[in-house]
């Protein structure tokens, strides 16, 4: 309940005044002319008064002296005198600091919420700077030709950095609305605290309820960064030339790392399960416990796209491993152990090999896959060469030589096994 005015308090004080001894009532009785008085008090006015008697303050007579106790009066001369006891006073004092306290805490949680969203924006202008000059470094060599792919492309950009902008400004404009409305609380507060002296009320003044926000939207670089950071050009070259399946980096097969259950064809560009053990040289880089190979070219510096076929195989791996693995152990596929990879189980579970395993839904199920590894950048990357749509990319990507990495896994049923076949097209230059 809001504290009353002066003038009011002042007006209700004297309400509940009696008029014969000028104090709060005591025992308040009520007489048949409505004016109220103490009990005490009117019985000894009325003492000695032979006949009729008359009210002290309208002077209307009565026949008898009978009068009503007001209870409702009397509770609120009571609730008065507790309001303007020195106790009262302390504790509504007490209480005011401490809600002006918390609504200064609270103020500082505004503008600390404030400050991390002005951060969140730039670093979203600062990733979208530094994209846009990097869409443009990627289209330089192919400008004349590809002007309209590139001028969608930044357009799409622009788009997705203006909503992340906006959502951002939005939650300051909250944050911003939050804060007046809290400030506005506080300044309310900060008068009553001046006045505590003449409240007569128990309750605090009413102030605006706050608006609730929310720790602010989250930002996600990789997420923003991840389709703009890939192989541009060749994602583009596809678009233009859908009918010619080409990619730029022609991969051979390892033998020499090739696990004794895996076929490798006379040009080592198809590998497949075999059900005999294959009769091989011993040495340090063959995959004794799993059914891994590697591709014989291996990188540590550049940029780097190959593409495999996969078919309709109802599992797979395939990705890139660092050269310093362990290929005579068992171990799980995942960065801590050198590892980049993506994987296929049950015909339709595609995973990316995090640690836990990391879900993917995917649209369609790839027949054909893309692999870009970008070594100064750190990232792995997986697409689908049909559309070039991202699938999943690493960002935490090795550091050191790595080697392609395909794994045709053991087949659960009788049925042929499908290959994992390299694919070898001209190859395709990507500007760095």
């Amino acid at each position: 309940m809001a504290s009353a005015p002066a003038s009011t308090k002042g007006s209700l004080t004297e309400d509940l005044t009696c008029a014969i001894c000028c104090d709060l009532f005591s025992e308040p009785v009520m007489l048949a002319c409505m004016h109220h008085f103490c009990k005490p008090c009117i019985s000894r006015y009325w003492r000695g008064t032979q006949g009729p008697v008359t009210c002290p303050q309208c002077r209307k007579e009565f026949s008898s002296r009978q009068f009503q106790i007001n209870y409702l009066v009397a509770a609120m001369v009571e609730k008065v005198r507790a309001a303007t006891s020195d106790t009262y006073i302390q504790n509504l004092k007490k209480q005011l600091k401490e809600t002006l306290e918390s609504h200064r805490l609270r103020r500082e949680d505004y503008i600390n919420s404030i400050r991390r969203d002005s951060d969140k924006m730039d670093v979203i202008k600062r990733v979208g700077a530094d994209l846009q000059a990097r869409v443009k470094g990627e289209f330089r060599g192919l400008y004349q030709i590809l002007h309209d792919e590139e001028t969608c492309m930044l357009e799409q950009l622009r788009r997705e950095q203006g909503e992340e902008l906006e959502k951002v400004q939005r939650h300051m404009e909250d944050i911003k609305l939050a804060l007046r409305q809290l400030e506005e609380n506080m300044r309310m507060l900060q008068q009553a605290r001046a006045t505590t002296e003449n409240i007569v009320l128990t309750e605090l003044p009413q102030i605006s309820p706050h608006v609730r926000v929310d720790i602010g939207p989250q930002f996600d670089v990789n997420a923003f960064s991840n389709k703009y950071m890939g192989p541009l050009q060749y994602i583009t070259w596809r678009k233009m030339f859908k009918s010619l399946k080409s990619g730029p980096s022609p991969l051979t097969f390892d033998v020499n790392s090739a696990h004794p259950s895996i076929y490798i064809s006379r040009d080592k560009t198809l590998a497949v399960e075999s059900d005999d053990v294959i009769s091989h040289s011993d040495n340090r880089k063959r995959f004794l416990q799993c059914v891994n190979i590697l591709a014989t070219q291996g990188f540590q510096s550049g940029r780097h796209y190959w593409e495999v076929e996969v078919g309709s195989k109802p599992k797979w791996d395939l990705g890139v491993a660092s050269e310093a693995v362990d290929r005579h152990l068992r171990v799980k596929l995942s960065p801590e152990n050198g590892y980049w990879t993506l994987r296929l189980r049950n015909g339709n579970e595609y995973s990316a090999g995090t640690q836990p395993w990391t879900r993917l839904q995917l649209r369609s199920s790839p027949q054909r896959l893309g692999v870009f590894l970008d070594c100064e950048e750190r990232r792995v990357s997986f697409y689908d060469t049909d559309d070039m749509s991202l699938l999943y990319s690493f960002t935490n990507g090795p550091r050191g030589k790595v080697y392609p990495f395909f794994s045709p896994c053991i087949s659960e049923s009788r049925r042929k096994s499908h290959p994992i076949k390299l694919l070898h097209h001209p190859p395709v230059a990507l500007s760095g």
